[in-house]
């Protein structure tokens, strides 16, 4: 079986992300050939005895930079007539659901570029990412844990990698409302009991009870999601 989804995560950190790739629903999509996963240590494509992957900015300033060096080399080796390259940081484009879906339903192989240090020269930047993609506003240590946060992203849009594929209609985000309630048994505990609608067998009743409780809780909390809709 040829897998939907190929990707290869550039990074100085590998075990970062490995342990993460084989647990769960990931590494059943990837034991399935649903998803095909490769994680690369930049600094096997560095040169030099000590492998130096980063060096001072011109122009002064704090930090490091990464070289361009060893990012070129490793791109390029890697790079088909079919791979985008996405480059992950605070400054990319937010990710997003209708993001997600896009990247799922037209890509077939993602270079995924980890950043670290202060980021990465601009030449790689200018002359072979194809797309920045940010998870959200604030800065981490480095750029790993932003890939394996889109890696699993994606994988729940891969036909056959979710056990519920109906589970993604009731998706958080996915029709621009927050989740509603979910309970589960006992239907009364220590006082506190589960809305009679659950208990009623009324699916109707329930699916509108459901919504309101979407309606009012993304207006309670994110009402600008509300002006999306």
């Amino acid at each position: 079986m040829k897998a939907h989804l190929s990707i290869d995560v550039l990074t100085l950190f590998p075990a970062m992300i490995e342990g993460y790739l084989g647990s769960s629903m990931l590494g059943k999509g990837i034991d399935k050939g649903l998803l095909e996963i490769r994680v690369h240590n930049i600094r096997d494509w560095a040169e030099g005895k000590h492998k130096e992957t980063d060096d001072r900015p011109f122009g002064g300033g704090a930090g490091m930079l990464m070289k361009p060096e060893p990012l070129f080399a490793a791109i390029e080796s890697l790079k088909t007539d079919h791979t985008t390259v996405v480059f992950m940081t605070p400054d990319g484009d937010a990710l997003k659901t209708s993001l997600v879906k896009e990247i799922v339903d037209k890509e077939r192989h993602l270079i995924l570029v980890s950043g670290h240090y202060e980021g990465i020269d601009q030449r790689v930047r200018d002359t072979l990412i194809d797309r920045e993609i940010s998870i959200g506003d604030y800065v981490l240590t480095n750029g790993t844990l932003p890939a394996a946060v889109l890696v699993d992203a994606l994988a729940r849009y891969i036909p056959g990698v979710l056990g519920d594929e109906n589970s993604l209609t009731q998706d958080a985000f996915d029709s621009n409302l927050l989740g509603f309630p979910q309970y589960t048994r006992p239907a009364e505990f220590r006082g506190m009991k589960v809305p009679d609608v659950l208990l009623s067998g009324d699916h109707g009743s329930i699916a509108e009870w459901r919504e309101l409780q979407q309606v009012e809780k993304t207006r309670e909390r994110r009402p600008d999601l509300l002006l999306q809709s």
